[in-house]
């Protein structure tokens, strides 16, 4: 699976792995929007730690679970994104719109 869910108290966390692409970037929508939708969360937590390679299907999967996480009054916080993730990352603005920590190295997006 690209996408393992952990469901917490008041989060979800989705362990992104593998490509995001736009074969497989559907079925990780699906799965986290799903675990959202089940358990309301205040905080979804995007893992990128395992993420080889991502396309504009990537920003794409961030930034409509912004918009999921908004619409519930909640945030949503990338973790671990690799230093390419995080360039196409910067790139396309979406620190301007989350919070962004990488945990491994305590600097922002």
């Amino acid at each position: 699976m690209p996408v393992e869910i952990d469901i917490g108290e008041k989060s979800v966390t989705a362990y992104i792995s593998g490509e995001i692409d736009h074969h497989n970037a559907g079925e990780m929508r699906t799965r986290i929007d799903e675990a959202v939708e089940y358990s309301y969360p205040e905080v979804l937590v995007l893992d990128f730690g395992g993420v080889t390679f991502m396309d504009s299907s990537g920003i794409g999967l961030v930034m409509g679970r912004f918009r999921l996480m908004k619409n519930l009054c909640g945030k949503v916080i990338i973790e671990n994104a690799p230093r390419a993730i995080k360039k196409v990352m910067r790139m396309a603005g979406i620190e301007k719109m989350l919070s962004a920590e990488n945990k491994k190295e305590g600097s922002l997006l």
